[in-house]
């Protein structure tokens, strides 16, 4: 009843930078609304990812060679590629997600007159900058932002430094449901799914000890992520606990924010280091947790808590933008400021000497995440928000 057109289905395009982004941060969404009705385009950089994005979705995807640097010329170009793709697609809605998508693809919107431009904000670089580049981040921002109808920050702290910036007018400003871009898989975030055969798989990959403590994080291992400080605290903790393992599960960034040299050859020799390259089986690690640490510097609405609270792994965060929407300090986990590693180290250290309090925290947590954050609650708020914008 809400389409516009009778006789076609109404024209979404979805874009991310890269197409890692499509396959991980926004998996199955843009299957669901092409079962709703919606005949979907997604755009996004080459990338090994395409095809299994493809497979899974169930959707057209077009290739546009955006970069992640600032990269003017070849800037020029996408936004040239784009405004050649809306032309010939006449889209309904363009629905961009990360910061050089959301830049080229809101500004390409606007020259072609999109009626719905929606960007999602899933974290802000500018938040650990200062100076200069904090400047034209900042601009950048705000640049996206008016050209956009719509901006929805998933979450609600996120929303208030936006504000607080004055990066764009208020009444544009949305958070959907409670927060987080595309909720998560209850399913396949369950101890009750878990492959037997897949988890032995994993203990080997890590030679697993019923006996040893397991610290995990996962995620880029950047510096923004708060790597630098997580070896920092765990050399220190480890001098003390023989059986205290950390497990570090992503891939190492070489071009944007790498982490310094002695960082990385502390995780290469350390014994009690391990490190395992970026996997489509995280469930399996986190299920293996004994705590899961979290201390990045800028987040918008980290799925990682939201996966390991599922799973009913005690977290403990950095106090940031994200973090804090998700977990509560002494009410869901732990929390320490960003960068501060005696506090980080003190919030473990309380969390293994006091298994009980930090597990009720944990479910806590867990019993939040199930009541608010499904995938499926996640998607029919944003079909929803798409139904009403295109009446």
């Amino acid at each position: 009843m809400y389409l516009k057109k009778i006789n076609t289905m109404l024209k979404l395009i979805r874009i991310t930078t890269v197409p890692m982004s499509l396959r991980f941060l926004l998996p199955g969404q843009m299957k669901f609304m092409k079962a709703n009705g919606f005949d979907v385009l997604m755009i996004s950089s080459d990338g090994k990812e395409i095809e299994e994005v493809i497979s899974n979705e169930g959707c057209r995807h077009t290739i546009v060679p955006m970069t992640r640097k600032i990269t003017p010329f070849k800037d020029l170009i996408c936004l040239w590629k784009l405004i050649k793709i809306f032309r010939k697609e006449k889209p309904d809605i363009v629905h961009t997600h990360t910061p050089k998508a959301g830049l080229l693809g809101m500004l390409a919107a606007k020259i072609c007159r999109v009626k719905v431009r929606i960007h999602t904000v899933a974290g802000l670089p500018l938040m650990v900058e200062k100076g200069l580049k904090f400047q034209i981040l900042k601009f950048v921002e705000m640049l996206t932002y008016s050209s956009a109808k719509q901006v929805w920050p998933n979450s609600f702290s996120l929303l208030q430094y936006i504000k607080q910036q004055k990066l764009t007018k208020d009444i544009k400003l949305k958070v959907i449901s409670k927060g987080s871009s595309n909720g998560i898989d209850l399913n396949r975030f369950s101890n009750t799914s878990l492959n037997a055969n897949i988890l032995s798989e994993v203990k080997k990959s890590i030679g697993f000890n019923a006996n040893d403590v397991y610290l995990l994080s996962i995620g880029r291992l950047v510096y923004d992520k708060g790597i630098v400080e997580l070896v920092e605290t765990f050399k220190s903790l480890q001098a003390n606990d023989p059986k205290l393992k950390l497990i570090l599960v992503g891939k190492f960034e070489t071009e944007l924010d790498a982490l310094p040299i002695n960082t990385l050859e502390e995780i290469k020799i350390n014994p009690n280091i391990i490190h395992i390259d970026w996997t489509n089986h995280v469930e399996y690690y986190i299920s293996l947790a004994t705590l899961f640490v979290f201390p990045s510097h800028r987040e918008g609405f980290p799925n990682v808590l939201l996966q390991s609270g599922a799973l009913g792994i005690p977290i403990i965060c950095s106090t940031i933008a994200g973090n804090v929407d998700i977990v509560k300090n002494n009410e869901t986990g732990l929390c320490f400021e960003v960068g501060n590693t005696t506090q980080m180290k003190n919030q473990i250290s309380f969390a293994l000497n006091n298994p009980e309090a930090i597990n009720s925290m944990a479910k806590r947590l867990k019993e939040n995440i199930f009541n608010f954050y499904s995938r499926e609650t996640i998607w029919k708020a944003i079909l929803h928000e798409y139904k009403s914008m295109t009446l």
